[in-house]
């Protein structure tokens, strides 16, 4: 009987990482200091990362655009790894998402009054 490995999983280095996902490398190594990223290490000591890696730091991108702190997304990575959540977990998620919620809201309400002041100015030259 024949025992056959999985094929081994491709690892990128940094600048794939910060290039697929639209950053400077100086931003994956902070996602690393702040132990966001887990890089495993070349021998010759480089930083590789999963693929995945990529959708990761967009979300991270996209959750600090949202005000999160790194230390609020360490809480969701859990939550983004699994699938699976508790209580505690579900109730920072909505208040998360409520809060973002809130500076849609706004942001709209400020975009209809450019857009009123807008439509003010075109008809008065």
């Amino acid at each position: 009987m024949t025992v056959t490995e999985a094929p081994a999983e491709r690892l990128i280095r940094i600048g794939e990482v910060a290039r697929g996902a639209g950053v400077s490398v100086r931003a994956v190594r902070y996602y690393e200091q702040q132990g966001l990223l887990v890089p495993r290490r070349s021998p010759s000591g480089q930083r590789l990362y999963r693929q995945d890696a990529v959708a990761l730091v967009r979300f991270f991108q996209q959750m600090f655009a949202a005000g999160l702190t790194s230390r609020r997304i360490a809480e969701l990575l859990p939550c983004w790894d699994s699938g699976h959540t508790d209580a505690e977990q579900r109730a920072m998620l909505r208040a998360e998402r409520d809060r973002i919620q809130a500076r849609v809201d706004d942001l709209q309400a400020a975009l209809d009054r450019l857009d009123q002041v807008i439509a003010i100015t075109d008809t008065h030259p």
